[in-house]
């Protein structure tokens, strides 16, 4: 039994701290100071929680939550908690192919306030800095991985606790690659093509891909920001105008892998959503999908695959690697009826045996702090391949751009991805989405 000590990822993930996000890392940059609204200067912003006191009946919070692989499971844990406690936490899962962010905006501007939700860090956590909760003296906080506190680090303020730590690549399935007789692994674009090749020749369709605008979109763009030789550069000079995405070098060698995806996936890719997607790969329809650990308990209620995990190439450099990061933050929002109650819940979450159960065993989480100990038993071989990998993975980018580029860019995409535009026109688009943005 292998074990994966969230130790060994302090290390490797600080090494993409400009990804993940370290808040005083020059390269990094830090995250935009907090308005004179902001929870650095509420009064429930400060202080660490209680513990979850059985005492506290009749009390409710509801987490708005992004996790739809995780739903059932958060659900189940919900009960445990109000078993353990006497507090109700009622679980509103959205995402997938929902606009998550539009429908949370939606859930406030109604009058709704849940006592938890999730962000992302940078750009996308700056509307919430007038509802996030100031963490940092919670008796967890200390032992967050550092690379992983960062995207939702303020003004030294631990804004969110940091979900788990998730890396995406393409994820193959080792008996296809047998069957296709593929004895070495690719790790360049033209290795990753004879890969394909030999897989039709097998007659296996090689990947499973989706029209989902998240997948196409930010996932998929983002192999191309943290490929830059300064992605924080380049993004921020993409947003002032200094630099552009069309006539950029990387992103012109990246629409190579783009079309080799698209080209070589299922016939109905089109209309495809996500949960197809992965079923598709899970039922053995194909031998690779471009997604990430998250999608282990998704394949395993379908099948248990024999999977690797490989880096995405966009050249024949050889430099390819996967890319890693907190998947999301837990937010406390201070506008809540119960933000105590919400930070004793997440406190819990961490600490209590069954907590701790859940995260690694049942959401198959790659734990976001040091202190929780996780096995290949209990994240399975996705969740070790990309702790395996960490070390040298890339960031996660997107976050830094406000809300609507990442959705314009995965309009975009759906577009190319049909044929209704060409490659120029395409990278025009993804510039276009930020100016649009930006501008505003």
């Amino acid at each position: 039994m292998k074990r994966f000590s969230t130790l060994f990822l302090i290390a490797a993930l600080t090494v993409v701290a400009a990804g993940c996000g370290s808040g005083n890392n020059d390269n990094g940059g830090s995250a935009a100071s907090p308005s004179a609204e902001s929870p650095a200067s509420s009064p429930s912003a400060s202080g660490a929680s209680e513990s979850p006191a059985a005492e506290k009946k009749d009390v409710s919070i509801k987490i708005f939550n992004f996790k739809v692989e995780i739903a059932d499971a958060f659900n189940q844990l919900a009960e445990e908690y109000e078993k353990e406690t006497g507090v109700k936490v009622e679980v509103e899962t959205h995402g997938g192919g929902e606009d998550y962010n539009a429908l949370l905006k939606a859930e406030i501007a109604s009058g709704s306030e849940p006592e938890i939700f999730n962000a992302e860090g940078f750009a996308a956590l700056e509307p919430y800095y007038d509802r996030a909760t100031d963490l940092t003296n919670e008796p967890w906080a200390k032992d967050v991985i550092p690379a992983a506190a960062g995207p939702a680090t303020v003004d030294g303020k631990l804004l969110g606790m940091p979900m788990n730590i998730e890396g995406y690549g393409i994820i193959y399935n080792k008996e296809l690659f047998n069957k296709a007789g593929i004895t070495e692994l690719p790790k360049t674009l033209t290795q990753l093509t004879d890969v394909v090749k030999k897989l039709e020749a097998a007659g296996i369709t090689p990947f499973s891909t989706t029209n989902e605008w998240w997948s196409i979109g930010h996932h998929t763009i983002n192999v191309a920001l943290a490929e830059q030789a300064d992605p924080v550069k380049f993004i921020e000079d993409t947003k002032t105008g200094a630099s552009t995405i069309k006539g950029n070098e990387v992103f012109g060698k990246w629409l190579n892998y783009v079309d080799l995806v698209f080209n070589h996936s299922q016939k109905d890719k089109l209309t495809t959503d996500y949960a197809t997607q992965v079923a598709n790969f899970a039922s053995g329809k194909t031998a690779m999908i471009q997604q990430g650990n998250w999608i282990q308990g998704d394949i395993d209620k379908v099948a248990k695959l024999d999977l690797g995990l490989l880096p995405i190439p966009i050249d024949d450099g050889g430099n390819s690697r996967i890319y890693t990061g907190p998947a999301n933050f837990w937010i406390v929002n201070s506008k809540s009826k119960h933000p105590e109650e919400a930070k004793a819940f997440l406190n819990w979450l961490v600490s209590s045996e069954t907590g701790k159960k859940y995260l690694t065993k049942e959401f198959k989480f790659i734990p976001a702090l040091a202190t929780i100990p996780a096995t290949t038993e209990d994240i399975g071989q996705l969740g070790a391949a990309v702790s395996e990998q960490a070390k040298t993975a890339g960031g996660w980018h997107w976050g830094r751009y406000p809300d609507g580029v990442i959705q314009g860019w995965g309009a975009a995409m759906q577009e190319y991805q049909g044929g209704q535009i060409d490659k120029d026109k395409l990278l025009e688009k993804l510039d276009q989405a930020i100016q649009d943005i930006v501008k505003k």
